[in-house]
């Protein structure tokens, strides 16, 4: 009697990417409930192209009573931590006349916030490489939640966050309801287009 083997590869990378994508969603929406509980206003997925250089910025999130402009990179994972620190630096550029210009946001000072999901690996590698991360940004766990309630410029943030369920990507439309137009200068900023504050007990908490 016969025998046959038969081996089938079969690479399943547009599941793999769905599911990095998910999870990259997730926490942009967790952090951007986070700062808005703390009365920031939040645009996600903002684009750029300036002087040869094309990105976009994952967060960016302006507190209308300091006038503190944060620019949020969302990692679910440390593959380079060069590269990451470039990429946000690139980032943090160009984002206050981005602010300026795309939100009515005229920003004073300017702090960079580095959201990383909560996983094992990624907190051993923030551990193993915390010579560069502790440089660029030292403020941390509870320190971070004082920063956003009364941020100062030139910060640097990190923090750990849980995705929360079902963003599935949907978290650039629902962020762009929360910013206002641009308003004329000499106007009043206010919290939020909702005119509310999301409930706090709702909203993960930074590690």
């Amino acid at each position: 009697m016969g025998a046959e083997l038969v081996v089938q590869v079969r690479w399943r990378g547009a599941e793999v990417d769905r599911v990095r994508d998910e999870g990259h969603a997730g926490v942009v929406a967790a952090v951007a409930a986070l700062l808005e509980a703390e009365g920031w206003l939040t645009a996600a997925e903002v684009t750029y192209s300036t002087f040869g250089e094309r990105g976009s910025i994952d967060l960016l999130a302006f507190h209308p009573e300091t006038r503190i402009l944060v620019v949020i990179e969302v990692k679910t994972e440390i593959v380079s931590v060069e590269e990451t620190l470039r990429r946000h630096d690139a980032k943090v550029r160009p984002a206050p006349r981005l602010a300026r210009e795309r939100f009515g946001w005229a920003a004073t000072g300017t702090g960079r916030l580095l959201a990383i999901s909560d996983t094992r690996t990624a907190r051993r590698r923030v551990e193993l490489h915390e010579g560069l991360f502790g440089r660029v940004y030292p403020i941390r766990g509870w320190a971070a939640r004082g920063w956003l309630r009364n941020p100062f410029p030139g910060a640097g943030l990190l923090v750990f966050l849980t995705g929360t369920s079902g963003a599935g990507g949907s978290r650039s439309a629902a962020s762009s309801r929360r910013v206002r137009a641009a308003r004329q200068p000499g106007s009043e900023h206010g919290r939020s287009s909702h005119g509310r504050r999301p409930r706090a007990d709702r909203h993960p908490k930074a590690a």
